[in-house]
């Protein structure tokens, strides 16, 4: 028996002044911003900090085009638009993501369909891809979540089949990389988001990127009020289509830029420090860590670990398990969190369908004789990842950007919860409350 846990009245494995905060912000970045300022130049249809942006990250990426936007969900929408998708069409995406990937789709006032996940990388799974395909489907969009490439070969293959759009929510994945293609350079579109969360921060932003220029424009268009203006020429004020106003600013161009020269380091240091969790997490019965598959590489935006009571011998409900080790990992230090609760088609917007009013676009007359549903326990594989994970480190202290003693004392931490798993079991959580670090907090709803 170890050492009494914090939560039972023991001492705290980990203090919080060992964690670094995200983002890391050097005078190099706060220069960068600086010389926006002293240029006066803060904003323009082509300013040049947007305009540098844009030609560094497409040669990074290793595409021809990219637009940035003024936040990840702004790019996925102009990719959906890119694509021709409208009222009466259907975009294919896992059930496992954040909620733009869906709300995207629905923007442009088509229909999100959902399909469940692979069990060990939690990316949409192909081999039930097919089944969701109807005659409205227009476009496939896979999500490489936390940062782990999905299986491209098999999508694209499909896609070609049914003649469908292929658009790479590449929004935790700057930097990932597939059978040695970057992220986003795969499809036929890619989005990527810069919120403060991501491992290139630029506060909030996104990117479109594409080797199409039919694609990149369009796209252009839709962030430019439906505009279709040329670098060096005037605007001439005449909309050719619905556009929304999704430019970006010069200062936050600038700091991502500074930020994109050490993205290498920063997705280097999130492999060191994952690759070391799971080699001694992997040793503890009961914890399952995420896997990669050995053709591609994941830049752990997110560290996803499962667990299994039944591997320690316990009868216990998994849900209840996981949220007794999430309290008493918390009460240690351990930055130990969900990150979604439910799949999307979970989530109240899908359960209600009143989208913008009278249910539209489910009621669209374009809709007329199709009846859509969505039922949670349509997509089992989710809920089980949902019910039994924890992300470990939070998106205000990530792991990559986390020193290696950190880490190690992490582990320290998950040895000593496991080791007094007795005690663990005895921590009061109910399906209304959660007992986190010691405070119970009640959910709404």
């Amino acid at each position: 028996m170890g050492a009494s846990l914090a939560i039972a009245g023991g001492t705290k494995a980990i203090s919080d002044d060992m964690k670094v905060r995200w983002p890391v912000i050097t005078h190099e970045d706060k220069d960068a911003v600086l010389q926006v300022l002293d240029s006066g130049i803060l904003w323009g249809l082509y300013a040049p900090q947007m305009r540098a942006l844009e030609k560094e990250f497409a040669e990074y990426i290793g595409v021809k085009f990219c637009l940035t936007m003024n936040s990840g969900t702004a790019a996925l929408h102009a990719a959906v638009a890119a694509a021709g998708v409208g009222p009466g069409d259907e975009v294919i995406t896992p059930a496992f993501s954040f909620l733009a990937s869906a709300v995207a789709v629905l923007h442009h006032n088509a229909i999100p369909v959902f399909v469940d996940i692979d069990p060990r990388t939690f990316n949409i799974d192909v081999t039930k891809i097919e089944e969701k395909i109807t005659p409205r489907t227009k476009a496939i969009m896979p999500v490489h979540i936390h940062g782990l490439p999905a299986d491209m070969d098999e999508v694209l293959a499909i896609a070609k089949r049914h003649g469908l759009v292929v658009i790479e929510d590449a929004c935790q994945a700057h930097g990932a990389i597939y059978k040695g293609r970057k992220a986003g350079s795969i499809g036929d579109m890619a989005t990527f988001s810069l919120n403060t969360t991501k491992n290139l921060p630029g506060g909030e932003g996104g990117f479109f990127v594409t080797d199409s220029e039919e694609y990149r424009g369009k796209a252009n268009m839709l962030r430019m009020f439906g505009e279709y203006v040329k670098p060096n020429e005037g605007r001439k004020y005449q909309a050719y289509t619905m556009g929304w106003n999704y430019r970006t600013q010069e200062m936050p161009c600038a700091f991502t830029r500074s930020q994109l020269k050490r993205l290498d380091s920063v997705n280097e240091n999130a492999r060191r420090n994952a690759e070391y969790l799971t080699s001694e997490l992997s040793k503890i019965p009961g914890v399952i860590p995420p896997y990669v598959p050995p053709d591609r590489t994941s830049i752990y935006h997110k560290y996803r670990i499962r667990l299994n009571p039944a591997a320690l011998g316990l009868d216990v409900p998994v849900s209840e398990f996981r949220a007794k080790v999430q309290a008493a990992l918390q009460a240690e230090g351990v930055d130990a969190v969900r990150w979604q609760t439910s799949p999307i088609p979970g989530q109240p917007l899908f359960q209600i369908m009143e989208g913008y009013g009278k249910g539209c676009p489910w009621t669209c007359k374009f809709n007329e004789g199709v009846t859509y549903s969505y039922d949670p326990a349509d997509y089992p594989e989710t809920v089980k990842l949902i019910e039994d994970s924890l992300v470990i480190c939070s998106e205000t202290y990530p792991i990559y950007c986390q020193t290696m003693d950190l880490m190690k004392r992490y582990v320290e931490a998950f040895y000593k919860v496991f080791e007094n798993i007795d005690q663990v079991l005895k921590v009061e959580v109910t399906g209304d409350e959660e007992q986190v670090a010691g405070i119970t907090m009640r959910k709404i709803g």
